[in-house]
């Protein structure tokens, strides 16, 4: 069997590196989308849980936030449940406000 050449066995190895980095990037961006997801999941628990003042700030938080973050229409969709509790918590906190007066 003849031996392969220089040129071959770098080719083969420049194939690998590539192979190699096209994997690691594949890993990289799997550990991304995974803390987000386990970091949501934290925060979504947080919110529908968590009925102290650290959730409530979160909640006046991302209501606060989320609109100015989110710029597609289906990712606004989204979030309709906890952009419209600030609609309904405004109005029943002028109405509770309007009463006392």
């Amino acid at each position: 069997m003849p031996r392969k050449s220089i040129e071959q066995r770098l080719a083969e190895l420049e194939a690998q590196r590539t192979a190699l980095k096209a994997r690691l990037g594949k890993q990289e961006r799997a550990n991304d989308t995974r803390r987000k997801v386990l970091l949501g999941a934290l925060v979504l628990h947080r919110l529908e849980s968590g009925h102290d003042a650290f959730s409530k700030n979160l909640a006046d938080w991302l209501r606060r936030e989320l609109p100015g973050f989110l710029t597609r229409d289906n990712d606004k969709a989204l979030f309709d449940d906890l952009l419209k509790q600030k609609t309904v918590a405004a109005t029943e906190n002028s109405n509770s406000t309007g009463a006392s007066s």
